[in-house]
């Protein structure tokens, strides 16, 4: 994970919240993914929270887009939360 990324989990009644916090870059996008696939089995929805990032690189982007789309095809809604929602959700997610 980058110096100046973290990624705060909470996960509550079986929801997965990740609160992205910094420079969100290839390896932050790779990162979070991680967490995202690990938690599968006992997650019935994720929710990426926005807010907190300061920038969002191309390739992260790019990388996160076309890898979030596979956990979203198994059932797993991904909801998008945040300032920042609309750029780093893929284009048919939910964005609240």
């Amino acid at each position: 994970m980058s110096d100046n990324f973290q990624v705060l989990v909470h996960e509550e009644d079986g929801s997965l919240h990740l609160k992205l916090v910094g420079e969100f870059d290839a390896n932050s996008a790779t990162d979070v993914l991680k967490i995202v696939y690990n938690r599968r089995p006992v997650t019935s929805r994720v929710f990426i929270h926005t807010n907190c990032l300061n920038k969002i690189h191309p390739e992260a982007r790019k990388v996160f887009q076309e890898n979030i789309d596979s956990v979203e095809s198994q059932s797993l809604p991904v909801l998008f939360t945040g300032e920042k929602a609309s750029q780093l959700a893929p284009n048919r997610s939910i964005l609240c």
